[in-house]
C-alpha cells in the first residue's frame, strides 16, 4: 500500500473551464457539482472575490497527472 500524501490537481476528467472544481471535488471527495454551486453562490456573495481565487488557482494548481 502506497501511503503517499493526497495531492490536490486540476481535474482531466471532470472539468468546464479548467477543473478546478473538479479537482476541488475529487480532493474533497464531494461531487463536483457541488463545488461548482458554491463557487457561482460565492461569487456572487463576496463581490467576486471567488473570481479572482479561482484564477490564482488555475495558475498555481498543476494539471493531473495522465497515466500512460
Amino acid at each position: 500500500m502506497e501511503n503517499q500524501p493526497k495531492r490536490l490537481y486540476r481535474s482531466n476528467k471532470d472539468r468546464m473551464l479548467a477543473g478546478i472544481c473538479g479537482g476541488l471535488g475529487e480532493y474533497l471527495n464531494v461531487d463536483p457539482t457541488i463545488v461548482r454551486l458554491v463557487a457561482v453562490l460565492g461569487f456572487f456573495v463576496t463581490a467576486s472575490a471567488v473570481f479572482w481565487a479561482y484564477l490564482i488557482m488555475w495558475i498555481v494548481i498543476p494539471e493531473q497527472p495522465t497515466l500512460l
